[in-house]
């Protein structure tokens, strides 16, 4: 299986890709990270904002497997413990489906990519910059494998 994160946005800080790829790299290769970034629509005062979502929306819909769990970012999805998040990344492994998790630009995910989603999953009721969603998701991905696995790194 492989987890395909689609996210919103480029050229993302040093700090963020060097974050990322960190936990990214420690996940074993039956339970991969693969980040899929969507370049941002333009936004302008002549056009409405929903063309620029909608147009992340379609970019992001193109890139998203045949076959492929959707699993929307959403800051009204239900939270997770890590707990929690461990059953799902076993029940992830267990269907042998790849799975994509949608992180949507600044703006949200469009209409179409939440119900695509199976899953809506919202990482804290706390708005957070979306470059460090990158990195929490793929830190606390790693956490639940490593308490999966039995890997002392969860108890640290």
């Amino acid at each position: 299986m492989q987890i395909h994160l689609i996210a919103v946005g480029t050229r993302m800080p040093g700090w963020v890709n060097d974050g990322y790829a960190e936990y990214a790299r420690r996940l074993p290769r039956e339970c991969s990270l693969k980040l899929n970034e969507i370049p941002l629509a333009k936004r302008s005062k002549s056009q409405p904002l929903s063309r620029a979502i909608e147009d992340e929306g379609r970019r992001m819909q193109a890139v998203i497997g045949k076959n492929h769990q959707v699993i929307a970012l959403d800051v009204k999805g239900h939270g997770w413990s890590t707990d929690q998040l461990a059953g799902a990344l076993r029940d992830w492994m267990r269907d042998g489906r790849d799975v994509s998790l949608l992180v949507g630009g600044p703006d949200g995910l469009a209409d179409d990519c939440l119900q695509a989603a199976s899953q809506r999953w919202s990482l804290s009721p706390l708005t957070l910059p979306h470059p460090l969603v990158r990195v929490i998701l793929a830190e606390q991905l790693y956490r639940a494998w490593s308490l999966n696995s039995g890997h002392p790194y969860h108890r640290g």
